[in-house]
């Protein structure tokens, strides 16, 4: 069945047959794992209309996609492939992908394009701690996130950790902005860490 389904997305003779028949695998809200399996293969389609079809699919079905895209992530060497299930599992925002984004946060990375999934990664966990009460997960985000903002060489990854910094609202969070302002010496990281700080201030 999923060998089918693959072949069916694989071998449509234009990109809108492929997005065609992504779009009708994924009706509905409880899709089987073949359904789920077939799209997650499409992230790797020579297509990027096709690719963009499968992270939108994906991230509309919400929390169900989580585990096969991180089972995906790790059995796949493919950086590309991984890359758009970071995407994924940044925009659904599931408190059961932390470990793996966080993981990509503090991966060190040799190229641009990697260091642009670890930015992806750190927005990712800015919405899992926005949308979930507990403490325990807060706590592990918040720490990753202030470790990003004070510590990579790479100011994307800085000016990212600032933005979900900014969502988490913590006292700890500010007083991490606080001290990014001190020592950070790019100018649009700076003025993003200021962005994030005013509303702080103003609540308190």
């Amino acid at each position: 069945m999923n060998e089918q389904l693959i072949s069916q997305i694989n071998q449509a003779a234009t990109p809108e047959e492929a997005i065609t028949a992504i779009n009708a695998m994924t009706v509905g809200n409880n899709p089987k794992i073949d359904v789920i399996n077939a799209v997650i293969t499409a992230l790797s389609h020579h297509h990027p209309r096709v690719r963009n079809a499968a992270v939108e699919a994906l991230v509309k079905l919400g929390n169900c996609t989580v585990k096969p895209l991180i089972a995906a992530y790790e059995s796949s060497g493919d950086q590309g492939l991984q890359a758009h299930i970071i995407h994924a599992l940044a925009q659904i925002g599931s408190s059961a992908a932390l470990d793996l984004l966080a993981e990509v946060v503090g991966t060190t990375v040799a190229n641009h394009c990697q260091g642009n999934v670890r930015r992806i990664a750190a927005r990712g966990l800015g919405k899992i701690a926005n949308s979930c009460d507990d403490a325990e997960v807060i706590r592990r985000i918040q720490e990753k996130l202030i470790w990003a903002l004070l510590t990579p060489e790479d100011w994307g990854l800085r000016y990212a950790a600032a933005v979900s910094l900014q969502k988490i609202a913590t006292p700890e969070a500010k007083t991490a902005l606080e001290n990014a302002i001190a020592q950070e010496t790019d100018i649009v990281v700076r003025s993003r860490v200021n962005l994030a700080l005013a509303p702080l201030t103003l609540d308190g």
